[in-house]
């Protein structure tokens, strides 16, 4: 083969794989150790595959999971628990998601956005319009 023409493949081949890396990175982004609102918690934002996922890590004040619609799982603790669930990278946000919300045990869909450092993350019933929105600061 050329010289040229190995080079030129070679090119390719390496332009294509950093395009596609740029643009696991900018999904990626979201991964990460926040504080929840309250600052009683902390959150690993992680992927699991294709999805994006968020469990606690470190809770202030360690209880257990006794709001839960489950009865069976009443009497787990809440620290390591899965609290995002099943997100999406979507054209920059994450969407399709669920949040799970240990003080009432209810769960909601939810989408979050990266604002800078941060995380808004918006739970919701239906459509997002009847929500809240909470904003979870990035732990550096």
């Amino acid at each position: 083969m050329k010289p040229q023409l190995t080079f030129t493949i070679a090119l390719i081949l390496f332009a294509s794989r950093v395009f596609s890396q740029a643009n696991l990175t900018v999904a990626d982004r979201i991964s990460g150790i926040y504080w929840s609102p309250k600052k009683d918690a902390k959150i690993e934002v992680y992927k699991q595959g294709n999805k994006y996922y968020g469990k606690s890590i470190w809770i202030a004040t360690p209880k257990k999971d006794d709001k839960n619609p489950n009865e069976s799982l009443r009497n787990r603790n809440l620290l390591g628990i899965e609290l995002l669930s099943d997100f999406n990278f979507d054209h920059g946000s994450y969407t399709n998601g669920k949040i799970y919300d240990p003080d009432s045990g209810k769960t909601y869909d939810c989408t979050m956005n990266l604002m800078g450092d941060d995380l808004k993350v918006r739970g919701y019933i239906g459509i997002s319009l009847f929500g809240r929105t909470e904003m979870f600061e990035r732990i550096k």
